[in-house]
């Protein structure tokens, strides 16, 4: 990956094959914004890069990008580390059979354990395991680290910048 810094390069007068799309429906007639698409597939873009880099990260620790949330989930909870499938579910906006399956296979590496809750047997609590507090607090950093990387062509203003406008956007369109 390279690095440049934000401020020595002048991204207005570049273009990229999303500038040739847009130019290429209005050769066609299109008419209109094709703004959004512009942003929309530069988006699609990033996802894309993101994953695949924080898939690497992930798999030095056999761990699906999911498995890392539910681990990072739990860890950041505090002590004792430890939430009903409901609570990560809602915490991390995944379908409840996808988190079935995670947990399920979190358990099997020995990273969580569930237990039925003292309170309400029906209840069943999800809670890191002591390898699974180490996992998590050996792949976090790097985590970090990765992350911060795919930024580093952005100067902090355009970061802060980049992240006020996002944090606008998914308010505006969130139910």
């Amino acid at each position: 990956m390279s690095v440049c810094l934000m401020s020595t390069i002048d991204v207005s007068t570049q273009s990229d094959d999303l500038d040739e799309f847009a130019r290429q429906w209005q050769s066609e007639g299109i008419e209109g914004d094709l703004l959004p698409m512009k942003i929309i597939g530069r988006m699609f873009r990033l996802m894309k890069t993101i994953e695949v880099e924080v898939g690497r990260c992930h798999e030095a620790f056999d761990l699906k990008y999911g498995e890392f949330d539910v681990l990072a989930t739990l860890r950041r909870t505090g002590a004792p580390h430890c939430l009903t499938p409901s609570q990560l579910h809602q915490s991390m906006l995944l379908s409840s059979g996808a988190m079935t399956n995670r947990l399920d296979k979190l358990e099997q590496k020995g990273l969580i354990a569930r237990a039925h809750s003292q309170e309400d047997r029906r209840s069943v609590k999800v809670q890191l395991t002591d390898k699974g507090k180490q996992v998590i607090e050996a792949v976090f950093p790097l985590h970090m680290q990765t992350l911060r990387s795919l930024l580093n062509n952005m100067d902090t203003s355009s970061r802060e910048l980049l992240a006020g406008a996002l944090k606008q956007w998914l308010a505006g369109i969130q139910d």
